[in-house]
């Protein structure tokens, strides 16, 4: 029977797939070009307007490259360029976003326990949210402080933190972390969209009409493309961060986020610096790594737990501790899934709830009423290897529970 649960679970696995694929593709070509970037040299003899080229082996092949500081005398034949590769990232991180968080907003998004509010509220406060981000972003850039790359850097940081600080009293800990990795992504596909691409295409409009082009275009977007290199490599940790409540899930969140922007800008330093031919700094893998470890020591600080009595469902969880079906269900989940999801687990080698999803209590078991169907319910992915023995007519009472009040 393919019900709405299951036609959304593989589309959302869809849309997952495309935004991994599509990441990929932009973060490769970024890399690329800001080694290449890096690593151009200049020789006499050079033809007019070049800044310097680049000797490349790969594929059994030679490639010779050459850099036009602003562009060539005349409009070349043929001209590739690199900008959907952002774009398709972006718009399918966005679907992504609105399949999981916004379709379940009242599970992923919203924790009643830290803000209250309606799914249409904690919506609209992550889309105004996300926009905010880059209008600010693009005013400080095009402010007398974007002149002075450092400057703005530290400023740029200076909001990360505050938006990481900030997430934590609006969502889940979940959500803010991916948020936070959503709002840096938003600004560095906005850079291409608003200010990389359109500086290029003005650069194409002069060549054609015969005139110069203006140099101030191509610094601004090699600005921008510069930060996007070194926002890159926290925005992955961030996006991968939802399978690790260690990360999300502790009270010290928000710095263990601003802490890995550090560790990401040092990895793109050293990478950066050697591409640049300007010696090797072996140093930032030592602070990267005493970073992780003070990560590690600030993630063992106990997850952040809410009280069992004052803990509050989500509206949909409500409706399905509602059910006539519920109790049978309950007993299901507490005699052969809370051992390991469980705010102590007793289960012999786990020590904290696998995704630090908790099926102890009736709350968090209604909480968690479509998971619990899909992964236990119609397949057996839970629990792994069918350890606790569940039954064909147990799996089945999982079932009845959740179809019996239509699909969330």
């Amino acid at each position: 029977m393919l019900d709405f649960a299951i036609a959304w679970d593989w589309l959302t696995f869809a849309a997952r797939w495309l935004h991994v694929v599509t990441a990929i593709a932009w973060i490769g070509s970024s890399f690329y070009f800001i080694a290449l970037d890096l690593g151009l040299t200049q020789r006499p003899g050079l033809p007019d307007g070049v800044y310097g080229e680049e000797w490349q082996v790969h594929g059994g092949g030679f490639y010779h490259l050459q850099k036009y500081l602003v562009a060539p005398a005349e409009m070349p034949e043929h001209l590739t360029w690199f900008k959907w590769e952002a774009y398709t990232t972006w718009m399918s991180g966005a679907f992504l976003m609105a399949l999981v968080y916004y379709g379940s907003a009242d599970l992923y998004l919203i924790d009643r326990n830290v803000l209250d509010v309606p799914a249409w509220g904690g919506i609209l406060i992550s889309v105004v949210s996300l926009t905010i981000g880059w209008i600010v972003y693009d005013f400080l850039c095009k402010s007398p402080i974007g002149k002075s790359d450092t400057g703005l850097m530290l400023l740029l940081y200076a909001l990360l933190v505050f938006m990481a600080w900030g997430y934590t009293h609006l969502f889940s800990g979940r959500a803010t972390f991916v948020h936070l990795g959503a709002f840096t992504a938003t600004i560095m596909s906005a850079n291409v969209f608003f200010i990389i691409i359109p500086n290029q295409t003005k650069v194409v409009a002069a060549l054609k009409a015969g005139e110069k082009p203006d140099p101030a275009l191509g610094k601004a977007a090699k600005q921008r493309s510069l930060h996007n290199n070194y926002l890159t490599l926290p925005v992955i940790f961030l996006m991968l961060s939802n399978h690790y409540p260690l990360a999300f899930a502790t009270p010290y969140n928000w710095v263990i986020a601003s802490l890995v922007f550090i560790m990401g800008v040092l990895i793109r330093h050293y990478f950066n610096t050697k591409h640049a031919r300007k010696g090797t700094p072996n140093w930032t893998w030592l602070v990267t790594g005493i970073i992780f470890i003070l990560i590690i020591w600030l993630s063992t600080n106990p997850i952040q737990r809410v009280d069992e009595e004052a803990e509050l469902p989500t509206r949909s969880a409500e409706k399905m501790m509602a059910s006539a079906h519920f109790e049978e269900a309950r007993d299901v989940v507490l005699s052969r899934c809370s051992m390991c999801h469980a705010a102590e687990p007793v289960w012999e080698g786990i020590h904290w709830a696998p995704k630090n999803v908790l099926l102890d209590t009736d709350a968090r078991i209604a909480n968690h009423a479509r998971e619990i169907y899909l992964q236990a319910g119609l397949s057996h992915a839970m629990p792994p290897g069918n350890v606790t023995d569940i039954p064909p007519e147990e799996r089945a009472a999982l079932v009845r529970w959740y179809r019996a009040r239509g699909d969330s």
